[in-house]
């Protein structure tokens, strides 16, 4: 007999894994520090934050399935 406790285990394991996925997702979109330009104006920079602050938020206001 099958513990009942193991099947919202399974369930929870899955939903995190999902979260992972995400995130890693998201953050292959950033740039890391160290390939960062420098010489880039912090207006153009400003502006690429913002511009993926929006697209993030939009994604996450659509569910999957959707």
């Amino acid at each position: 007999m099958e513990d009942p406790r193991a099947e919202e285990l399974r369930q929870k394991l899955d939903e995190s894994r999902a979260v992972v996925d995400e995130r890693d997702e998201f953050e292959a979109g950033e740039t890391p520090v160290d390939q960062a330009d420098p010489d880039a104006a912090v207006e153009d920079r400003r502006q690429s934050v913002h511009e993926r602050g929006r697209a993030a938020a939009e994604q996450m206001r659509h569910k999957p399935g959707e």
